[in-house]
């Protein structure tokens, strides 16, 4: 990965932004995005949008939700210990002693997650999982007024207060890969479709918001609609089969390394699955693929039935650790998944037809 590229996927990774309160990661986005695309914009819902070749065919979204779990504040006590919930999907057990940045009215505001000590939890106690709610953040304060004088309301957003680090030359981990990532990706297919000849399509890169607590459909909805698209690549994360205890008889089996993950199923169109594994192999780009026989828990599946209907893929980079704050993903795999979907949409042509038949 070249080094410029690399350290705005730092920069997009480290910015605290939880969904529903993206904006922090979204203005790095559309900072990258300013260099090289035709027009960059924002929407209501907090979608941002950069696009090359208007007036080109067929329109073509891609994909990647620039959100990331999180939690909010939910009570502040008389003490000024504060309680939260998940914004997305959290194993409780992850936050235990970790540090955790609040998104206030005043600033940023770092906290520590507590939990009664080992020496106080009876026998019986011992064995159960924690939960959410039997934790708490300490920010240092002495009662709710202090609290409130530094800035800090129930609803305030937080995210754990870690940053990306290289663990060898192509792993990272990160608390924001699901799905920063993808919104990397996406965006560095369309600063590669603007090098050299371009397209002959027309492709807008989408950071969408809202997609971890996206039960309607998140930003994806709002934003296919605007771009009323022909065909549609969501890029996503999913589970790598290669860490202890994954089983690769209930996900497939996709390996750090293994290259981008094809997904086939009812929200997946099957003349652009069958489109990209053979620019794949074309391209002798490693792949994987792996079954969703009712729905993809992506973007596409809020993407593939907008208007009249929309040719939609999901192509997927495999991750360890999912949705906990180091998530571990491969720069090789990165890398492959951005040169298969350059490569996937400079072969489209106007006249391409998606229609099964």
């Amino acid at each position: 990965m070249e080094e410029n590229a690399f350290d705005f996927l730092k920069k997009l990774l480290d910015a605290p932004a939880p969904s529903g309160f993206e904006t922090a990661a979204a203005r790095v986005w559309r900072g990258w995005a300013e260099r090289f695309a035709d027009d960059v914009q924002v929407d209501v819902a907090g979608n941002s949008y950069a696009s090359l070749g208007g007036g080109g065919a067929p329109r073509v979204m891609l994909a990647g939700h620039v959100d990331e779990i999180g939690l909010m504040i939910t009570h502040v006590d008389d003490d000024g210990f504060l309680y939260v919930d998940g914004i997305g999907g959290w194993d409780p057990q992850v936050l235990v002693g970790q540090r955790i940045r609040f998104l206030t009215r005043k600033g940023d505001v770092i906290g520590v997650v507590g939990k009664k000590p080992i020496h106080l939890i009876k026998p019986d106690e011992k064995e159960k999982a924690v939960k959410l709610q039997d934790l708490w953040v300490d920010v240092g304060v002495r009662n709710r007024d202090e609290a409130t004088e530094r800035g800090i309301r129930v609803g305030d957003p937080g995210v754990v207060d870690t940053q990306l680090v290289k663990l060898s030359p192509d792993l990272i981990a990160s608390r924001a890969v699901d799905n920063r990532v993808g919104a990397f990706v996406v965006l560095e297919v369309l600063r590669a479709l603007s090098q050299g000849d371009k397209p002959a399509a027309e492709v807008t890169a989408v950071a969408t918001t809202q997609e971890e607590i996206g039960f309607n459909g998140g930003g994806a909805r709002p934003s296919a609609y605007r771009v009323d698209p022909q065909v549609a690549i969501a890029v996503d994360l999913t589970f790598s089969t290669d860490a202890p205890g994954v089983d690769a008889k209930q996900v497939g089996e996709h390996k750090l390394g293994s290259g981008p993950v094809l997904s086939r199923g009812s929200a997946i169109h099957p003349l652009v699955f069958e489109r990209l594994a053979e620019t794949a192999e074309r391209e002798g780009i490693p792949y994987t693929i792996q079954g969703s026989p009712r729905f993809t828990s992506t973007d596409a599946d809020a993407i593939y039935l907008q208007r009249h209907g929309v040719a939609t893929a999901v192509v997927s980079v495999p991750n360890r650790y999912m949705h906990s704050p180091n998530e571990v993903v491969s720069l090789e795999d990165i890398d492959a998944t951005i040169r298969l979907i350059t490569a996937f949409c400079r072969g489209l042509r106007a006249e391409d037809d998606f229609i099964p038949r």
